[in-house]
């Protein structure tokens, strides 16, 4: 009976043991030089070695910067569920001259030690070089046509890899990750980027106002997006997700881009218009920094880049897009 003077309530007790605790693990913090660090525990993400840029998305899907990931754990968990990943790119016309750089690169630093199928796109089968492939590593050549304009080229693509997710990609791997030819890779690009939906930061804009964005504006376009609207603007050279993720965005940018198409307008930006759009309405689920596509020659090399692993090879873009 609590009616005894020596009886107490355990009530005050309790509360101030769970302040304590909460106090001691970092969960209540508070400002000045007294303020104790939250803790980091060793996650495949991690999102408390960088406090210089941005490392979340306000719908709360990581951005991926080095320093923010652990490669070990990730590896330890694709590996355990046995994934593989198609990486397609687009070899048509004079492109074809990158292939051979962009697969000698992709072998020593894109998927190391996962199953990786290259598939290329190309009008000239015959041209694409033969360059040694480790284990669990192969390549297809898939035979497309060629458009005169290059703008045609880089729009079609939304088709064909659309395409292909229905012929083969569903049945043939379980991740896509679609790229630029005219690239190397130059340091380590892994399965920290893999999830169901992700794009890429544009170097040329990142850290810029929404303002900035060149979206395309015209509401007469399927891809037009209001000034008071955008998160991010992502380039058209590097997104992926899952394959049936893949598809729908693939599916949907080509279906805008025809309707476009039949009503007399083209995007600004063409297909990057059109992902940008998709990627506004369809949030993705990762984010890639610019690390991720990086025009050292433009852009030169600044400090929050700790590493540049897929980069622009110098190239006249005339002479390359011009037949």
């Amino acid at each position: 009976q609590c009616g005894n003077p020596k009886c107490y309530s355990p009530l005050p007790v309790i509360l101030f043991l769970t302040m304590l605790v909460l106090v001691l693990f970092g969960v209540v913090r508070r400002g000045g030089s007294g303020a104790l660090p939250a803790p980091c525990y060793r996650t495949p993400l991690s999102m408390c070695s960088r406090k210089d840029v941005l490392v979340l998305t306000p719908w709360l899907a990581p951005i991926i910067w080095e320093g923010t990931f652990n490669i070990d754990i990730l590896n330890q968990q694709f590996r355990l569920r046995n994934i593989s990943i198609g990486l397609t790119v687009f070899a048509i016309k004079k492109y074809v001259a990158f292939v051979k750089l962009f697969l000698e690169t992709a072998e020593k630093h894109f998927m190391v030690g996962h199953r990786v199928h290259y598939y290329i796109f190309t009008d000239q089968a015959a041209a694409v070089p033969h360059v040694a492939l480790g284990a669990g590593r192969q390549l297809s050549v898939l035979e497309v046509r060629a458009y005169q304009r290059w703008q045609d080229v880089s729009m079609r693509r939304m088709e064909m890899i659309s395409d292909f997710c229905e012929r083969r990609f569903l049945r043939e791997v379980d991740y896509l990750v679609c790229t630029d030819v005219d690239m190397k890779f130059s340091d380590h690009v892994g399965v920290e980027i893999l999830s169901p939906l992700f794009g890429t930061l544009h170097p040329a804009f990142y850290g810029s106002s929404r303002e900035a964005f060149t979206y395309e504006r015209r509401p007469q376009s399927q891809a037009y997006i209001p000034r008071d609207e955008g998160d991010f603007y992502y380039l058209g050279g590097f997104f992926g997700g899952s394959v049936p993720e893949v598809q729908r965005l693939t599916r949907a940018c080509h279906q805008a881009m025809m309707m476009d198409q039949a009503n007399g307008i083209e995007a600004v930006w063409h297909d990057e218009s059109h992902l940008n759009k998709y990627l506004l309405r369809h949030k993705p689920t990762k984010v890639l920094s610019p690390e991720y596509l990086w025009d050292q020659q433009l852009l030169g090399w600044p400090p929050l880049l700790k590493k540049l692993r897929f980069v622009a090879v110098p190239k006249n873009h005339q002479a390359i897009r011009n037949p």
